[in-house]
């Protein structure tokens, strides 16, 4: 057993208001999820961990997570879905609270404020923890059949979600909000994890970093750890093409949302992005930075309401 490590008592780098700012407490992750105790087990630190390299050990450990944070009775994903890991996914719920407050004194909460998730995906995720913090409710959209019955089992199965989530199957594969915002309908936000990676071999590759910066060393293999399907992993052209064609499509609902917002995984594709915001003449536009661990993410966000008519939004919604 190597030399034990000395950890910082709260992770700063994530959001003032998360959950996860502290090292997981094993012992009352398993009290209340009791199968997680299979999973856990000393590092070589002599550290209780799960072994990251284990798909079913990462599912466990999100299970006791989103049961001991948020409340999750029911929660399930099918075998090669996205596992998400919960601590950045909550971050940016959180950021987007920010966001939505602006100079506002108080975070808008409450289940007349309504979120789109592009790509909600089997673990329905976004709205799990939009839900719970700020009693937000959501419209969760994706293209896959078998992430919809998932995502939609989720929502049926836990009490708090049946009037506040509601799943909704996109049949363009190549569209975000046609047909998912409906006619007259308004929305104060939508959010996305778009699939980073333009091939499969990128998304290999970048599973592959990531597990050695889990172990320490190279893995002789890309054993895809927290799961993915192709349309969560990789899209011709990556983030960069996906973003641009999403931003291009919001413009033709510019007056029914508010703020719409991105995951973007590399920073090279900032600059691309901006140039397109700007020739859409889009009124506002914001990159917030966020990190989890040694990475560092960030969300872009941008709205085509003029001044006059946020102000307006706010007084009316919010």
């Amino acid at each position: 057993m190597q030399q034990k490590k000395a950890h910082p008592k709260v992770k700063s780098q994530l959001h003032p208001r998360s959950q996860h700012r502290e090292r997981y407490n094993f012992d009352a992750l398993i009290k209340s999820s009791p199968e997680l105790k299979e999973f856990v087990a000393p590092n070589t630190y002599g550290d209780d961990s799960v072994d990251f390299f284990n798909p079913n050990a990462v599912k466990a450990l999100n299970k006791a997570l989103l049961k001991h944070h948020y409340g999750v009775e029911f929660w399930d994903i099918p075998e090669h879905y996205l596992c998400p890991p919960i601590p950045g996914r909550a971050d940016y719920i959180h950021n987007i609270a920010d966001l939505l407050k602006g100079n506002e004194q108080k975070t808008p909460k409450g289940n007349h404020i309504r979120g789109l998730d592009i790509g909600v995906g089997a673990s329905c995720i976004y709205p799990i923890i939009g839900n719970y913090e700020y009693g937000w409710s959501f419209i969760g959209s994706d293209t896959n059949e078998n992430a919809i019955v998932s995502a939609k089992a989720i929502e049926q199965q836990n009490s708090n979600l049946q009037s506040s989530v509601e799943i909704r199957r996109q049949e363009q594969t190549n569209a975000f909000f046609k047909d998912i915002i409906k006619p007259n309908e308004r929305i104060d936000f939508t959010m996305c994890n778009p699939p980073f990676n333009a091939s499969k071999h990128d998304a290999e590759k970048a599973s592959l970093k990531k597990l050695k910066n889990l172990k320490g060393k190279r893995p002789s293999k890309a054993l895809l750890n927290f799961g993915g399907q192709q349309d969560e992993l990789w899209t011709k052209g990556g983030e960069a093409r996906f973003v641009k064609d999403m931003i291009y499509e919001s413009r033709n609902f510019s007056k029914q949302c508010f703020w719409f917002t991105s995951l973007i995984s590399k920073e090279v594709t900032l600059k691309p992005t901006y140039k397109i915001l700007e020739k859409v003449n889009a009124t506002h536009i914001k990159t917030i930075e966020m990190g989890q661990g040694q990475k560092v993410s960030r969300f872009i966000a941008w709205t085509f309401l003029s001044d006059k008519e946020q102000r307006d939004w706010i007084a009316e919604r919010w």
